[in-house]
């Protein structure tokens, strides 16, 4: 008899790893990307920390309002969703059991086994059931607005802060290149970290993350530059 083990999955981890990846991503490109941007008009060093204080006071409050509003839609629409299927349970039970037996029957159940499957689970909880295996709600994947508001604000301001703290400790003859290997090497260890909290390959998702924010700070750069030669 083989003995018992326990797996570790990380479904339950997408709520918050995403908000806070995303968080964290956006705090160090956004605001690296600013300074590098308001760096390469010529402005001075009081100015750049001015801007970049700004950028993660701001952008943290604008990652809690973009998550709460967006994940409250969905869960507004997930409420929705149980709401009709509970009135739909308490109006025609007989049919939303044949059509939870339909569903595991598509997913290789006989018709027989299917059936007793739905009347067993109904049983036990139909609207769980509906919501499960007709919605596809569950509670490791259930919307949670709170959560996800305060993970990307969080990661945000903490991703943010390390372009700032850059500045404060680069030379000022060399502010955007240190700035943007900072970020660079920032970004390469949020991807990885992300990755390997996913489980998900650690590589692929750190040269992915890095890409795009070289690319975000070298096109602010270049804004920045030109502009600043035209004032």
């Amino acid at each position: 008899m083989r003995t018992p083990h326990f797996e570790k999955h990380r479904t339950d981890r997408i709520g918050w790893l995403r908000a806070a990846v995303l968080g964290a991503n956006d705090g160090i490109v956004s605001t690296a990307s600013l300074i590098v941007g308001v760096a390469a008009s010529k402005a001075a060093g009081s100015e750049i920390l001015v801007a970049g204080v700004a950028g993660l006071v701001a952008g943290a409050m604008s990652m809690a309002a973009g998550e709460y509003v967006s994940v409250s839609s969905q869960s507004d629409t997930e409420r929705a969703d149980l709401e009709r299927e509970r009135k739909e349970l308490a109006t025609d039970d007989a049919f939303e059991r044949e059509e939870l037996a339909a569903i595991y029957v598509k997913r290789g159940l006989d018709a027989e086994l299917a059936k007793q499957v739905a009347n067993q689970l109904m049983a036990h909880d139909a609207l769980a059931a509906h919501a499960r295996d007709e919605l596809g709600i569950s509670d490791l994947t259930t919307a949670r607005p709170i959560q996800a508001a305060l993970a990307s604000a969080a990661t945000f301001a903490v991703g943010a802060a390390l372009p700032l703290l850059t500045v404060l400790v680069a030379p000022p003859a060399a502010l955007i290149p240190v700035v943007v290997a900072c970020s660079i090497v920032f970004l390469s260890l949020l991807g990885g970290f992300g990755a390997y909290a996913g489980g998900a390959p650690v590589a692929k998702a750190a040269f992915r993350v890095t890409f795009w924010g070289a690319l975000a700070m070298a096109l602010t750069a270049g804004v920045g530059a030109l502009f600043g030669a035209t004032v």
